[in-house]
């Protein structure tokens, strides 16, 4: 069985070899520890990639580097700061600065994502055999933060402001046509992504998510089945409470912190939606023993596998022990669907 089928065989559910792999990557680990991660990484292969190399008949409008220090503006006009080589800086300020949102023209839509050549993309993905996730991925909460500034974001949620809402409207309109788009494609699944919790809680109300953010995401998820594609998410925090509404609007696998969830909150969701990781990256990864990667990694396989349901996913970022990080996908590889 090749990885391709590996992955649709754990999303359904009938999976009965191996677990399926990922890492995540952060810039930090190729600058900082290249050597181990290309021995990890040659050992443990990833069944899922999203990294293909893609071009774009119309030039990608950015500035500078995101992952070295200093300034980089991105394709819609943010500023990023960043003080740290191999991490994506912060914004700093915000393009809307009237209340109103009055000045929200001064925001480009960066259509140039959408000219990407679709015939390499196909050709990609029918000369591999690994599972092939969008690209370009869609955010809409974190666009909103990057554009507005996230205390007058939060501000204007709260307040339900019209221009906000307008504007809304405006980058959904932009993010369902690159998941048309993409869909469009022979790429196996669609991706969007927005941080939505703290340590303990959702970042806002959870009535609210579910008011003004929820029917977004039941779009996307709408388009990935309209075009046969799978659809993954990633959101940091805790997010339990919007969990079963992304279960409910078909979401097939979620990225989730789920040990600062907690793994047996998550029980009652086993066999219902598929885990794509993680492990801790707040303690384990950086501070954990080799017994405590392998715990860690044996209670999400007893806690959430039913013949799928789980897929072995870490994040190689800073401070993360090398050691543990192969622990991590050693351990998974003992582990038989």
């Amino acid at each position: 069985m090749n990885s391709r089928e590996l992955v649709y065989n754990t999303l359904a559910f009938k999976n009965t070899e191996r677990v399926p792999r990922q890492l995540w990557v952060l810039p930090w680990a190729r600058m900082f520890e290249g050597e181990k991660l290309a021995a990890i990484q040659q050992q443990y292969p990833d069944d899922i990639i999203w990294d293909m190399p893609v071009s774009y008949a119309k030039s990608i409008k950015t500035v500078g580097d995101p992952y070295e220090l200093g300034q980089y503006v991105d394709e819609w006009g943010c500023v990023f700061s960043s003080i740290h080589r191999g991490i994506v800086g912060e914004v700093k300020g915000s393009l809307v600065e009237d209340e109103d949102w009055e000045d929200a023209d001064k925001v480009r839509f960066p259509e140039e994502l959408l000219t990407f050549d679709v015939q390499k993309v196909n050709e990609y993905c029918r000369n591999t055999d690994k599972f092939v996730v969008q690209t370009d991925f869609v955010r809409t909460f974190e666009r909103l933060q990057f554009i507005r500034g996230t205390e007058n974001l939060f501000m204007d949620i709260a307040l339900e402001n019209e221009g906000m809402l307008s504007f809304m409207k405006k980058i959904h309109a932009f993010n369902c046509r690159m998941m048309e788009a993409w869909g469009a494609t022979e790429v196996d699944a669609l991706f969007m992504m927005d941080d939505w919790g703290s340590q303990n809680s959702l970042l806002i109300d959870p009535k609210t998510w579910v008011k003004l953010f929820k029917p977004l995401y039941a779009d996307y998820c709408a388009i990935a089945r309209k075009h046969g594609k799978k659809i993954f998410m990633h959101s940091d925090g805790n997010t339990l409470a919007i969990l079963p509404h992304l279960v409910e609007i078909g979401v097939d696998a979620v990225n989730l912190q789920i040990f600062c969830i907690g793994i047996e909150n998550l029980k009652d969701y086993k066999g219902k939606i598929t885990f794509w990781g993680e492990i801790d990256r707040q303690w384990i990864l950086p501070e954990g023993t080799n017994k405590e990667v392998e715990s860690a990694v044996k209670s999400v396989f007893k806690t959430l596998w039913a013949d799928g349901g789980c897929i072995a996913q870490c994040e190689f970022g800073p401070g993360a022990k090398p050691e543990n990080v192969n622990q991590v996908f050693e351990t998974w590889s003992n582990l038989k669907g």
